[in-house]
């Protein structure tokens, strides 16, 4: 190998385990930049004398050092990284259309969750335990912020309480 290739590979190495720590999650690329690196350092020991195979061994070991400290720097974060705020929120139950104690209909099944017609309201709601087969009159046992846990209405009164 010449010094040109030599160098080559070992900065693609260098890039490759740089790109493995900062971006590519697997260790193939890291796999493959280590590999690299090690075969250009054994090509400099093997075509050139020692002096050169230490200094490629030390200078690949301080680049790779000077290039991990400048990639985890505070500053190079910001670049890669969401600057939006996400303020999206999921389905918050109307607590005045759905109470606690209030009969529906299943409009799908529910294993164990599903949709459900809650007076005028068509939401999703989990079952209590086991699944509840459609068109099944269910009764709210518990609102909690977007989530409406039902059972299987008693047979009393099969009609939806409003």
């Amino acid at each position: 190998m010449t010094w040109p290739l030599i160098l080559i590979v070992l900065i693609v190495g260098l890039a490759l385990i740089a790109l493995e720590i900062i971006m590519l999650p697997g260790g193939v690329a890291g796999i493959f930049g280590g590999i690299m690196v090690a075969v250009s350092i054994w090509q400099t020991y093997a075509r050139y004398d020692v002096v050169a195979g230490n200094i490629v061994l030390v200078s690949s070991f301080v680049i790779e050092i000077v290039l991990l400290l400048v990639l985890l720097k505070k500053g190079t974060w910001k670049r890669l990284a969401l600057k939006e705020q996400i303020d999206s929120r999921t389905h918050e139950v109307n607590k005045n259309e759905v109470k606690v104690g209030m009969r529906g209909k299943s409009i799908t099944m529910l294993k164990p969750a599903g949709n459900a017609m809650i007076g005028n309201t068509l939401t999703e709601v989990h079952s209590l335990g086991g699944w509840i087969a459609a068109d099944t009159v269910i009764e709210v046992i518990d609102v909690e912020g977007g989530k409406i846990t039902v059972k299987a209405a008693e047979s009393d009164n099969n009609e939806p309480k409003k």
